[in-house]
């Protein structure tokens, strides 16, 4: 089993991904929920920086600085640079304030500089607002973005009219910086496929990406 499998059987074991009937934010009805939320004790985050850690190297960009966007990123950010030192690979990390602090060492940056090429990590992507706002920090301190790694990408269509593309794909096309993920719903679904009584499961997990699956999904963790 390779770490994208892994990290779906360790997912549902820390009950983060979830089975049933879920509304979405675009109001659909989802029949899996995810959320990074639920990583709540320091065994499970120390397990998700690993896979945070692996999909990073997996990716084959070169990175030199390791960025999270406030808030979930923060956590990320820092538990995956442990997690890449711990494999030999001691990155420096850094993260934003939500406001710029204008006394003690002062600035909207704590960490790190942004120097090099930078990896961002976060949650999820959605709308990418906060990733967008994540290019402008790192490109104003004269770094460059490399690419977005999040922990599991649905590769369902936004809910723009026409829209054909998932929030990874469109974010991609709009800015130029590539994102990829530890898991996507395909491997989501390959995990069931080798489960025994977990036809249901896989069943409405296909109807579901027939209705509103991207028209190419971008297979991000891979």
């Amino acid at each position: 089993m390779d770490f994208r499998q892994q990290f779906i059987e360790f997912a549902i074991g820390q009950g983060a991904l979830l089975f049933g009937e879920y509304k979405t934010k675009a109001g659909r009805l989802s029949p899996y929920f995810f959320n990074s939320g639920l990583f709540t004790d320091g065994k499970a985050l120390t397990e998700l920086s690993r896979f945070y850690a692996q999909a990073a190297l997996a990716s084959g960009w070169k990175i030199d600085t390791i960025f999270g966007p406030a808030y979930k990123g923060i956590t990320l950010a820092a538990g995956t640079a442990m997690a890449m030192a711990q494999m030999g690979h001691n990155l420096p990390f850094c993260f934003n304030r939500k406001e710029a602090k204008d006394h003690g060492e002062g600035g909207l940056i704590v960490g790190a500089p942004l120097k090099g090429n930078v990896l961002i990590v976060d949650d999820v992507i959605t709308d990418g607002a906060s990733k967008r706002e994540s290019l402008n920090i790192i490109r104003a301190a004269g770094a460059t973005p490399v690419g977005v790694l999040i922990a599991l990408d649905r590769q369902e269509r936004g809910s723009a009219e026409g829209s054909t593309l998932s929030a990874a794909q469109e974010f991609e096309q709009t800015t130029g910086v590539p994102v990829k993920a530890v898991a996507t719903v395909a491997d989501l679904m390959r995990y069931l496929k080798h489960l025994p009584d977990e036809g249901d499961k896989l069943g409405k997990i296909e109807t579901y990406r027939q209705r509103y699956g991207a028209l190419e999904a971008p297979g991000a963790g891979h």
